[in-house]
């Protein structure tokens, strides 16, 4: 290990190219899996925001914003439940919202997301930039009031609060503005259970999800197994109920096949680019190894090095990558894209360049093959 990091760095200049290479390829593999979750949690939102443990909605429902009318009356079947401290009802669904500009060229038309929910601090669906706001959440009371966030004002066709709209031709006024809640599909619009009602057409027995929180979150999971018991109803605990939500959407728009066709890509050039700046130092080297298989030294410990050599050159490139990935994701944020860098994105990332990088040095060790004492006999 000690002679491999030693010839690395005096020999910095021939294997800086492999080391960059391995930077691009964890910064790109990094950077591209945290903006797919990044973008996903955008379509989770309703559950990851809430403080509801348990959802519970129409058979087989596929995703948060995918939801069916139910009676609302059910909500004594989950409320009935021993771990259940509280229940109510939500409405969240897709709509048509429409901004008449001065001029019929200036119309916009959006597919928009309702969330409806109590408006109150202890509300279990609604959203904690909702529920936090005293002052948004006595506007909101006001009928076909509504809010969105202010980052998608231009998607809307709105300048902000005060100005109106219609949704399937019922008139709405934006009342408020919240931030942090920008969607990768359709624009939220927070409101209230009676203004969802009207905006989505349910009858006024009827909501899109049961919520429920539980004494103990980790009863929540023994609710929805017997709330399944209803053929009526699917339940999910809440992070169930987000990652399905997301995988719904990384399956159905493809998104992940070609973001992962695009980190293949990185790492495909990664590993071309390493290998061969490994086999060049290599075979640059082979007078070298020549002397030292002379002197009686085994074979198998020079290929030893030249993995080991490739283990420094993962490592480092790595290292580098880091601040870089880091910065990249903080750009990213300030410029409204959601990159997020869970642990688990960061490990995958540095575990598969790693095995790029020594898979690159077994690919160099067919510089080997030249290798021989005689080498240096002139």
């Amino acid at each position: 290990m000690s002679y491999s990091l030693t010839t690395i760095w005096y020999e910095r200049q021939r294997f800086l190219p492999a080391i960059l290479a391995v930077a691009f390829s964890a910064v790109l593999v990094t950077v591209q899996s945290g903006l797919v979750l990044g973008l996903l949690s955008m379509m989770s939102l309703p559950v990851d925001r809430a403080t509801s443990d348990v959802w519970v909605g129409y058979p087989a429902v596929r995703s948060v914003d995918f939801g069916r009318p139910i009676p609302e009356r059910w909500v004594s079947r989950l409320a009935a439940q021993p771990e259940v401290e509280r229940a109510e009802g939500a409405i969240i669904g897709f709509t048509p919202w429409t901004r008449n500009g001065e001029i019929p060229a200036k119309t916009t038309t959006e597919v928009c997301t309702v969330v409806g929910t109590r408006l109150d601090a202890n509300s279990l669906a609604a959203m904690e930039v909702v529920r936090n706001n005293r002052e948004l959440l006595a506007s909101l009371t006001q009928p076909l009031s509504i809010a969105v966030d202010e980052s998608e004002l231009g998607r809307l066709g709105i300048r902000g609060a005060g100005d109106v709209a219609e949704i399937l031709g019922v008139r709405v006024r934006v009342v408020g503005l919240v931030t942090g809640c920008r969607s990768l599909g359709g624009p939220y619009l927070f409101c209230s259970l009676e203004t969802a009602r009207v905006l989505l057409r349910y009858q006024q027995d009827e909501v899109t999800y049961l919520v429920a929180k539980c004494t103990k979150p980790e009863d929540a999971r023994a609710v929805a197994r017997r709330m399944n018991g209803y053929a009526q109803l699917s339940a999910f605990t809440a992070d169930e109920f987000s990652a399905r939500s997301r995988l719904h959407w990384l399956t159905t728009t493809k998104a992940g096949i070609a973001i992962g066709f695009t980190a293949l890509l990185g790492l495909l050039v990664g590993a071309v680019v390493t290998s061969q700046t490994l086999f060049a130092a290599t075979a640059a080297s082979q007078r070298e190894f020549a002397t030292l298989r002379a002197m009686g030294i085994p074979k198998w410990r020079l290929k030893f090095s030249v993995l080991a050599q490739s283990f420094w050159v993962g490592l480092f490139g790595i290292a580098l990558a880091a601040p870089i990935t880091v910065a990249l994701a903080e750009g990213a944020t300030a410029m409204g894209t959601a990159v997020r860098l869970h642990p688990f994105i960061l490990g995958g990332a540095a575990a598969v360049t790693m095995c790029m990088a020594v898979g690159s040095g077994l690919a160099a060790l067919r510089s080997f093959q030249k290798v021989d004492p005689a080498h240096n006999i002139r």
